[in-house]
């Protein structure tokens, strides 16, 4: 395992770590809104048997960088994700993927600099776009509810609006415990103003979505109350090139939920990929 960093597009540190074969095909993972390159859990060792596994923390979360402003711009998104593939030389072949906010970084990466880098795309929990009327980006209920106090700077009101979230990022399981206390704990040392940032800009990757010449493998919960299936349906339906797989009963972080079933869908989904 190492721990690395490489300096964006705009002067911001974005730190990442690296598990998996040093010759194995990159797989980039990228968090959703307030989390880390933590959250993926054992199902980031299960994809690091096979995989060259890059978890990224996105600018404003974890350990890397979070300037004050510059959440709204599309384009550092994007600059990101290339400084984080140009750090580990990574010229083809890639398989980006995103978990919630996560997939709107890559397809903000995507509109960016296109596919030429980039074999596969999973949307996993996630949405390409956001903003209010922005197609395939309706805010699901346990959303909806935490909004404003997850905004806050007050411990306290701030807590109480991740309680908004209950056990939607590990499913019902009373065993899923800690795993949900992990990810309350990076959600709450995300600072307020980057959360707030993230959720209050506007992106409609519609256009980059129809044009993509490369497989794209959504993942979505069918009892997700963060972001609607909906939101993964209309991705599914605007690419070229979709495969899906709608799990019944399951809610948020698929990979938490069921890590082994996550790793496989995916390893089975890279494995189909062109190239190496």
């Amino acid at each position: 395992m190492s721990i690395r960093e490489v300096v964006s597009e705009d002067g911001t540190a974005i730190v990442y770590r690296v598990t998996g074969p040093a010759d194995g095909r990159p797989l980039v993972l990228l968090h959703g809104w307030s989390g880390n390159l933590s959250c993926w859990g054992r199902a980031a060792g299960l994809l690091a048997a096979r995989f060259r596994v890059i978890a990224v923390d996105l600018r404003g979360h974890g350990y890397s960088g979070a300037p004050e402003t510059g959440y709204d711009d599309p384009r550092n998104w994007a600059a990101d994700v290339a400084a984080v593939l140009a750090g580990e030389r990574i010229e083809t072949g890639a398989v980006l993927l995103g978990w919630s906010y996560g997939g709107i970084v890559l397809t903000d990466y995507l509109a960016r600099y296109g596919t030429g880098s980039v074999a596969g795309v999973v949307y996993s929990g996630s949405q390409a776009g956001i903003g209010r009327g922005v197609p395939g980006s309706e805010p699901g209920p346990a959303m909806r509810k935490a909004i404003p106090d997850v905004f806050e700077e007050s411990a306290g009101k701030a807590m109480r609006g991740f309680a908004a979230f209950g056990n939607a990022n590990t499913g019902p399981g009373r065993d899923k415990g800690p795993d949900a206390q992990r990810l309350f704990g990076g959600s709450l040392s995300t600072p307020p103003h980057v959360r707030k940032a993230l959720m209050y800009r506007t992106v409609d990757n519609t256009g980059t979505l129809r044009t993509l010449d490369i497989p794209v493998l959504v993942l979505h919960g069918l009892e997700d109350p963060v972001v609607p299936v909906e939101n993964g349906r209309y991705t599914a339906e605007a690419v070229p090139d979709s495969r899906t797989s709608f799990w019944a009963g399951a809610q948020h972080g698929l990979f938490i939920e069921d890590p082994d079933r996550f790793a496989t869908e995916v390893t089975e989904f890279v494995d189909g990929l062109p190239g190496r």
